[in-house]
């Protein structure tokens, strides 16, 4: 009897180009995988960079940075980090990396509406944590044997 945690790690090939002119699953999976490997690697480089904000510890709440050791600017290194190995991790195997991003972005979520005055930004992170979601599920399919009216039965 094998186990579930190996084929959750295992990395995921791209689908193969006839796949995915014909499997719009497999289309929304490659776009999905692609989103969510640069979007956790650039905004994870840009807590160190600061193009895109000159702070983002604003985005931090007290509550979080409390328990992180260091100063809140520390944090966001940490943090910055973080990003950046949860995109690796979409990159090599979306089906935990979909799972990682998701979680981090309820932190964030969460850190916003402590903060408050982010109930935008907190509900814009809501629908990428729903779409990392997606992509983990998408990472199910096996779109190199199954036949795309076959798949989602599982």
């Amino acid at each position: 009897m094998s186990s579930a945690v190996p084929a959750v790690l295992r990395p995921v090939s791209v689908p193969r180009s006839d796949v995915l002119r014909r499997d719009p699953a497999a289309q929304a999976f490659l776009l999905l995988r692609v989103a969510f490997t640069v979007a956790p690697i650039l905004f994870g480089l840009d807590k160190f960079a600061e193009v895109l904000t000159d702070d983002w510890t604003r985005y931090l709440a007290s509550e979080f940075n409390d328990i992180i050791p260091g100063s809140a600017q520390d944090a966001m290194y940490l943090v910055g980090g973080v990003e950046i190995l949860a995109g690796l991790v979409v990159l090599v195997a979306p089906r935990v990396g979909g799972l990682v991003v998701a979680g981090w972005l309820a932190g964030i979520i969460v850190s916003l509406l402590l903060v408050g005055g982010y109930g935008d930004i907190a509900l814009r992170d809501f629908g990428l944590l729903v779409g990392a979601l997606t992509l983990a599920r998408l990472a199910a399919a096996d779109f190199s044997r199954t036949p795309a009216g076959d798949r989602g039965r599982s």
